[in-house]
């Protein structure tokens, strides 16, 4: 257990842009089908979903009640120690200008089924209110969470082949069977299942090694430079938004579920680096999908953007929803070879991005889809769940690997 610490666009349609001659791609028209990547969930035969709700969650008869949603907040800030954090802290934090709620948590990474996977330790009463909205009002997910269950994300259920109702294996410093109760998305980059406090520490979580908060926009990059002020030495502190300069120049967190961070004008890598990175990953053609996996025999969607980027001596952060800050946001009909193209995949957070492809040029994609699925070539998808697309800055991606490590 770790503490979480070029030519010019083709995609237009009748567009002929030249994509590297290596590849030898005809060019195609993008696809706008938006087959669903993550269609339904099983269920164990035991299990029986809470009816008129968006997040798929048991029905326990025996679950304590959990304190009902009252309001939704966007976590903006994760401030996480390998070391139990001071009370001192959480109130000091909460007192700066722009804080609006704090809660103190645990944050760890640990094996789920032998994969490691970001876990949270909450009270389900209080973090409810941090989650995607939809999540957040599932009253069945944190009381299952509350009764000793574990609530995965969407994108972890489907592509990892839980079921609901079934069990996992979750080892830190100790191991325990737990029950999942739900699947939704947290709304928090990379956070795959959360538990409860007691649940984590059992686990051997540090105890309130973790605090999250929600803060005013108009005070966050002043908040933010308060708060790293705040924080004993060797505590990490994540931002989990990106900041968009909006006409007039006011600054506002980035909460439109869109891909794209920073200034068009800022430095994009450069054509020997995009060049290798794009040999490499058209490399890895064939490979099977593994959920969690980053190669180099076997990927998910984001282990094969961060391991291609590798190899050309590019830092990418590991999580689909982490690489969409990596850059600026690019047009559909300026895309060029090697920028990434991200979608929305996940019912229970609409806005939250859970795929991602590499551009190849004139009209193609490769990707790494889903269990069963190999790694693939197919015509790019910007159908209704496309997030949109971004040219890689290396600073940036590289900072923004280092802020969520």
């Amino acid at each position: 257990m770790t503490v979480l610490s070029s030519p010019q666009g083709d995609l237009s349609a009748g567009a002929a842009g030249a994509a590297p001659s290596v590849f030898n791609l005809p060019v195609v028209r993008p696809t706008t089908g938006n087959a669903p990547v993550l269609p339904g969930m099983a269920m164990a035969t035991s299990a029986r979903l809470m009816a008129g709700s968006r997040v798929p969650a048991l029905a326990g008869s025996h679950s304590p009640a959990v304190a009902p949603l009252r309001r939704t907040l966007q976590a903006d800030l994760l401030i996480v120690a390998p070391f139990t954090l001071p009370h001192s802290l959480l109130t000091a934090l909460s007192r700066l200008p722009g804080v609006t709620a704090t809660e103190q948590i645990e944050a760890v990474r640990m094996r789920i089924n032998g994969a490691y996977t970001a876990v949270l330790g909450v009270d389900p009463a209080v973090f409810r209110t941090f989650a995607a909205r939809s999540t957040g009002a599932s009253n069945a997910l944190w009381e299952g969470v509350a009764s000793g269950g574990i609530a995965v994300s969407y994108t972890m259920g489907k592509l990892d082949k839980l079921t609901l109702g079934g069990t996992v294996t979750a080892t830190g410093r100790a191991t325990k069977r737990l029950r999942v109760v739900a699947f939704g998305t947290m709304g928090i980059g990379g956070v795959d299942a959360v538990v409860s406090n007691s649940v984590a520490r059992s686990l051997g979580a540090p105890a309130g090694n973790a605090i999250v908060l929600s803060m005013d926009t108009s005070d966050f990059q002043a908040d933010v430079a308060a708060a790293g002020r705040l924080i004993p030495k060797g505590v990490g502190v994540e931002q989990l938004v990106s900041l968009v300069t909006v006409p007039g120049g006011a600054v506002t967190v980035n909460g439109s579920g869109a891909a794209g961070a920073g200034q068009p004008t800022e430095s994009g890598a450069a054509a020997a680096q995009l060049d290798t990175m794009l040999r490499a990953a058209m490399s890895r053609r064939g490979l099977p999908y593994v959920w969690g996996a980053a190669g180099p025999r076997a990927f998910d969607c984001s282990g094969l953007v961060q391991w291609s980027f590798a190899q050309a001596g590019i830092v990418m952060p590991r999580v689909a929803a982490d690489q969409a800050l990596a850059g600026p946001a690019v047009p559909v009909s300026q895309l060029q070879p090697g920028d990434l193209l991200f979608y929305h995949t996940d019912p229970t957070d609409p806005k939250y991005i859970s795929h991602v492809a590499i551009y190849l040029g004139n009209g193609w994609m490769i990707q790494a889809p889903e269990p069963g699925q190999n790694v693939e070539i197919v015509p790019a998808d910007v159908g209704s769940e496309f997030a949109g697309a971004i040219r890689v800055n290396p600073a940036q991606a590289a900072a923004v690997a280092g802020r969520v490590a």
